[in-house]
């Protein structure tokens, strides 16, 4: 007979966990491992990287998936490397080969392309992708062999620089871009405008936002720590809203606001306002001020604000 399964206690965990998410593993799969390890309650991620993409993973946890949103439409910067004169299926070394051309490109050729594709794009998403055609993957329907109409979108590439590898056809490119971008499809496209086609062999998340791989951890890493020093690696839920400008309120104000009361006050107007309160110090949510007016948006409850304070550690500053 098998020895039942423990069963693990959750509990209620808040805040952002940095991860640098290993080679083979799905955004989710990654997820449930940190939230397993937690004991957390509730999780979600801020955008997915593919099985064979590594890097920078915010996972929010408790109150914090409530801004996970404001990540999911962060730019990002890759860096990936790609083989020239070898298309595959899928557009990585997953794929099978489809098209094989001789390669001849030149430094020219390189600062060439990174010109043609600096600024805004139009750029038609992958079929092997997570994207949902009728409530179901285009990775699904790609697998069954069906090719299903996908439209453009607007993307924008912020920076890009091309250089040679010390392999043999072989590029790096490096690339921030917006929200909604499909590197695997950049770099298909990159091949085909140096006229013999390319896949991805390797590509890593080093930036979303402000966030960067030099603060990430591992599941190694958070896996061999004790409960303790794993919830000391949590950001506050207000890390996600860094860049927001601050509303402190007094604590009648602050009641009302959570309550989704307007307050009125002498503050410019912002589209993007992170709200505290003063007694007890404590982020509140967001908002936006319009016309003196401070307009409550996606709110955290009384019961969550008790819990963080409760379970403040050191590394839980308000910034």
């Amino acid at each position: 007979m098998h020895a039942p399964r423990t069963r693990v206690q959750r509990r209620p965990v808040h805040g952002v966990l940095l991860l640098d998410k290993p080679l083979g593993l799905s955004s989710n799969q990654a997820l449930q491992k940190a939230k397993w390890l937690l004991r957390a309650e509730k999780a979600g991620h801020t955008g997915t990287l593919d099985p064979l993409a590594t890097g920078v993973l915010p996972l929010c946890f408790g109150a914090a998936t409530k801004f996970s949103q404001l990540h999911l439409d962060a730019d990002k910067s890759y860096e990936a490397t790609a083989r020239l004169g070898v298309k595959t299926s899928t557009g990585d070394a997953e794929g099978d080969v489809i098209v094989q051309r001789t390669v001849h490109v030149t430094p020219e050729d390189l600062a060439r392309v990174e010109t043609q594709f600096t600024g805004p794009l139009r750029q038609v998403p992958p079929m092997h992708s997570a994207l949902k055609k009728d409530g179901k993957a285009l990775y699904e329907y790609a697998r069954e062999g069906i090719e299903v109409e996908r439209a453009a979108r607007d993307v924008v590439i912020h920076k890009l620089k091309l250089t040679e590898a010390v392999e043999k056809a072989t590029i790096k490119i490096l690339a921030t871009v917006s929200k909604g971008t499909y590197i695997r499809t950049l770099g298909e496209d990159i091949g085909e405008a140096l006229g013999c086609g390319a896949h991805l062999t390797s590509l890593r998340r080093v930036a979303t936002g402000d966030f960067d791989t030099s603060q990430c951890i591992t599941l190694e890493a958070l896996e061999a720590m004790s409960e303790e020093e794993r919830l000391a690696q949590l950001l506050p839920a207000e890390a996600l809203v860094a860049g927001h400008s601050r509303v402190t309120l007094g604590a009648e104000d602050a009641a009302r606001f959570l309550s989704g009361l307007r307050r009125r006050g002498q503050w410019p107007d912002a589209s993007e306002v992170a709200v505290f309160g003063s007694e007890p110090a404590a982020f509140l949510g967001t908002a936006h001020v319009a016309a003196n007016e401070l307009i409550p948006g996606r709110l955290l409850n009384p019961i969550e604000i008790q819990q963080i304070l409760l379970n403040a550690t050191p590394c839980e500053t308000t910034p």
